[in-house]
């Protein structure tokens, strides 16, 4: 057992309607030998005023009081704040009702005629460090369980390539979560390649943190996968994923960006159909260029009609769909941002290194330049894909 150190004082609540009875914990509390501090309360009303003033270290709790009688006092308790240890009081009569208390949620009881100041110390330190032990378990196991389903979140939103043999591309993805407050972020990103050999690659962005629209990202992610191999591209594409956002979405306000690339097996032409995502990185030739074709609105803003666009990919070249976390980080004062022209400039200067050492020394910069400034506020997410000979 931790013992509280000497200079510690605890605060007990007692909640005893008997004065007579009172007086006697308070006086065996005072041989004890341990800073405590007592707060008598006469009825549990009054002690659910307490608890709201200020929570008390451990709680004394007689099973038997004028407004309240056996385990229903102990329920009240834990209703206003489960976090508090209780020991309760019960008489000699009485002890299979602490017995309940204990089965309850309570962390000892005492019989009052057996009650002596070494026991009641004990008693009280004991259930201090017995419901911190319980309250760090639960804790662990929760974290535990959160750390599992963003697992199988991610999983779902960033899959692997899906492409045939000798696909004739190249796909460098890359995935950085902020954590910030340990919530999962809703970027996604899929790689497919249909029959007649076109690549399709898709980025996209949920706005928001957590579990739902992390599991929104999920929903979108597969849907696109699934309308790729039905057939569905361009704009036909986009209004089935608008629709499949209003209806999985857990709040009217809540919408999506998504970027779509459509690379057939030969040319230099490709179509990108974007829903107000940010625009790419063209990286190749010792340089890189920002490339933002025009777009409609992100999904879920009642946009009706997204036109395809031709974009150029020169061989040799690759581009970069990225998630605005790369560079809505903050970098100085106040609310200084990379931004995209930061983003370029920074993506410029290792222009000279090959795709996957590009992707990975941009993001890594990136995070250098937010260090000092709290770090990456959003998750990054990065796809690069280059035609191979």
């Amino acid at each position: 057992m931790i013992a509280p150190n000497d200079a510690e004082t605890l605060s007990l609540l007692l909640v005893e309607d008997d004065r007579a009875d009172a007086i006697l914990v308070e006086e065996l509390i005072a041989d004890a030998g341990v800073s405590i501090d007592v707060v008598w309360a006469e009825s549990m009303a009054r002690a659910e005023q307490e608890i709201a003033i200020a929570r008390p270290d451990c709680i004394l709790l007689d099973l038997h009081l004028h407004d309240t009688d056996g385990i229903d006092g102990l329920n009240r308790i834990a209703k206003q704040d489960g976090t508090i240890p209780v020991v309760v009081l019960t008489g000699l009569n009485d002890e299979h009702f602490g017995v309940l208390a204990v089965s309850a949620g309570a962390q000892d009881y005492l019989v009052k005629d057996r009650v002596d100041p070494e026991v009641l110390r004990r008693a009280v330190l004991y259930a201090i460090e017995r419901k911190r032990a319980e309250l760090t378990a639960v804790d662990l196991h929760a974290s535990q369980l959160r750390a599992r389903e963003n697992a199988r979140l991610e999983r779902g939103l960033l899959p692997s390539p899906l492409l045939l043999g000798d696909p004739g591309v190249e796909i460098v993805s890359q995935y950085r979560p902020s954590r910030e407050n340990a919530l999962l972020g809703g970027d996604f990103y899929d790689v497919v390649q249909t029959p007649d050999r076109t690549v399709h690659v898709m980025i996209g962005d949920v706005a928001g943190h957590g579990a739902d629209e992390a599991a929104l990202g999920v929903a979108l992610r597969i849907a696109w996968r699934a309308l790729t191999f039905a057939g569905l591209h361009g704009s036909d594409r986009m209004n089935q994923l608008e629709r499949i956002l209003r209806a999985e979405r857990s709040g009217r306000g809540i919408f999506a960006t998504v970027l779509s690339l459509r690379i057939p097996p030969t040319g230099s032409t490709i179509t990108a159909v974007r829903a107000g995502h940010p625009g790419m990185l063209l990286h190749g030739g010792g340089t890189v260029e920002w490339v933002e074709p025009p777009g409609g609105p992100a999904l879920g803003l009642h946009g009706r009609d997204w036109v395809p666009q031709q974009v150029e990919l020169p061989e040799g070249s690759g581009l970069v769909l990225l998630t605005d976390g790369l560079f809505e980080g903050h970098i100085g004062r106040g609310n200084e941002r990379l931004g995209e022209a930061g983003l370029l400039e920074l993506a410029r200067s290792l222009a000279h290194l090959p795709g996957r050492a590009f992707v990975d020394a941009l993001i890594n910069a990136v995070e250098e330049r937010a260090a000092s400034n709290g770090g990456i506020s959003d998750d990054i997410a990065v796809v690069r894909v280059e035609r191979i000979p």
